[in-house]
């Protein structure tokens, strides 16, 4: 049974990813250029917002369980090309995703039945990412 330290280090691990991916999201919209510029900026700058509201979420709940939500963001590689950020960005979104399935069940055996329903929430969000960016790859 997963306890309650552990479930709470995991989420400030996600908290950290989810607050390195909306800066690195911020970042490419700066950057990226040409046409595939101009759609992975369409794309990321409502990103940024949904990552930011995830961060949030995932710090509240925190300091509900009890911890202490983190304030350091993982650091993130910056690709140069456009093509090069999607394929980065697709590898995040996988790797959220099976972060998010870990916690589910660490939620799970704490107990928390309502984190574990928001944390699926959550795999249906960055899988749905996931596959926007697999669509705009296979165009590139």
């Amino acid at each position: 049974m997963a306890n309650k330290k552990t479930l709470i280090d995991g989420l400030n691990e996600d908290l950290a990813n989810e607050l390195g991916a909306s800066i690195l999201y911020l970042y490419q919209t700066s950057v990226a250029t040409g046409w595939d510029g101009e759609e992975l900026r369409e794309f990321l700058s409502a990103e940024v917002t949904g990552e930011m509201q995830h961060a949030i979420f995932l710090a509240e709940k925190i300091a509900s369980l009890g911890g202490k939500p983190t304030t350091m963001p993982k650091q993130h590689k910056c690709p140069k090309d456009v093509k090069g950020m999607m394929k980065y960005d697709l590898k995040l979104e996988l790797e959220a995703i099976e972060s998010y399935k870990q916690r589910a069940m660490q939620a799970e055996e704490a107990g928390e039945i309502g984190l574990k329903i928001k944390l699926e929430e959550l795999i249906v969000d960055e899988t749905a990412h996931a596959e926007q960016i697999q669509r705009i790859l296979r165009g590139m």
